[in-house]
């Protein structure tokens, strides 16, 4: 939705088609930071050295979202037709919703990391640093309340922070970004999902993430 979002807010001659800049892409992706050609960028990018170094002077965004529905998001997608990835033999008929959770919070071995991995290299790391970071849950509070005062500033802030002049018709630019059809990911668009997965997180797996990253919702500001 972020990304969507944003696309609407620089030429498409600005946008890095490449798909998602992650470590081992970074040597090819270099032209998605030249600063004499702004791009607007993403990725799945860990917090190592050279992507400290090679972003150092971008302008970064790094989008969380609370820990319990991010596994249940996951979890989702894992089981639906949409993800080509390693857990094709996990299904409805060999294991059960909660025993699919734990996977998806401890990782499987050698194909799936753990939430403890993905939080802390893909988003812990980058914050108090020159990373703006926001939350999933109030960009779509936001985006539900447009015409808020609330949407106004948080809109007006992701912006600055990029160095985007907020446009008069910045609502309407937001309306057809944040269109959950335009969306590959979004819960509505998945397709012949697997398994039947709990609306909200059970208080045992919240218990067991809570132990797993202990601390990590305080950190990213859900307690």
């Amino acid at each position: 939705m972020l990304r969507n979002i944003m696309r609407m807010f620089a030429p498409v001659k600005q946008h890095f088609k490449s798909g998602f800049i992650q470590i081992p892409s970074m040597q090819e992706d270099h032209v998605a930071w030249d600063k004499d050609k702004p791009t607007l960028s993403w990725g799945h990018l860990l917090y190592s050295g050279n992507s400290a170094i090679f972003l150092k002077d971008t302008r970064k965004v790094l989008l969380v979202r609370d820990p319990y529905d991010w596994i249940l998001a996951r979890a989702r997608f894992f089981m639906s037709e949409e993800f080509s990835g390693s857990v094709g033999h996990i299904s409805d008929h060999n294991v059960t919703a909660e025993q699919f959770l734990n996977l998806m919070i401890f990782g499987m071995h050698n194909k799936v990391p753990s939430l403890r991995e993905i939080f802390m290299h893909n988003g812990v790391a980058w914050m108090h640093t020159d990373t703006l970071v926001l939350k999933f849950e109030d960009l779509l509070h936001s985006v539900t309340n447009l015409d808020g005062a609330e949407a106004e500033v948080f809109f007006h802030k992701l912006l600055d922070h990029c160095g985007i002049d907020t446009p008069d018709d910045w609502r309407e630019r937001v309306r057809v970004g944040s269109d959950k059809k335009q969306s590959g990911t979004a819960r509505e668009n998945l397709t012949e999902i697997r398994m039947k997965l709990p609306d909200t997180l059970p208080d045992g797996q919240k218990a067991l993430i809570d132990v797993a990253v202990p601390g990590l919702r305080k950190v990213l500001g859900y307690e």
